[in-house]
């Protein structure tokens, strides 16, 4: 699952706005015109052409790492507000993680304001029984010896969640 489909679903699951879609990519501190913002919530080619390399076109924008946490970041400042840093706390927060999925859970969980309980109750209704370790385990700092890298099947179930909890 690549940024611009974690964007599609993300954006279909919480029925976010283009206006709100925009605004949230300008809190992370990206500017976005209504023209990009269409460009980059276009499904990839190479989706539903797996076997033919199909390059990229005028129709989509490619959402990089940096591009998916400003966006998070944004949603998450656009949901909870603005947070002053902390005395000897650097001002721009790490790099983004390599697993674009174990992030996308983590700063769900800390905008949406997510329990544990409530996110293995969204997998559930996703379609997917998780325990409480192997939600930790997913939700830990890359480099832990608990760390598990979280998986695209298992991400979709977590938007698929999301997006039957919010829409209902």
């Amino acid at each position: 699952m690549d940024n611009n489909d974690i964007l599609i679903r993300l954006r279909y699951a919480l029925d976010i706005k283009d206006k709100d879609m925009m605004e949230i990519f300008n809190l992370g501190g990206i500017e976005v015109s209504k023209e990009e913002l269409s460009k980059i919530l276009t499904k990839s080619k190479d989706e539903f052409y797996d076997d033919i390399d199909v390059e990229e076109t005028d129709d989509q924008i490619k959402c990089t790492h940096k591009m998916l946490d400003s966006f998070l970041n944004g949603f998450i400042t656009f949901k909870r507000g603005k947070q002053d840093p902390k005395p000897g706390q650097p001002e721009n927060p790490a790099p983004p993680e390599r697993n674009a999925n174990n992030m996308l859970l983590k700063k769900l969980k800390v905008a949406l304001q997510l329990t544990t309980e409530d996110m293995i109750a969204i997998l559930d209704e996703g379609g997917i029984v998780v325990s409480k370790g192997e939600l930790g385990a997913i939700l830990r700092k890359e480099g832990h010896r608990n760390y598990k890298v979280c998986g695209d099947n298992f991400a979709r179930k977590f938007l698929r969640g999301l997006a039957v909890k919010h829409r209902e």
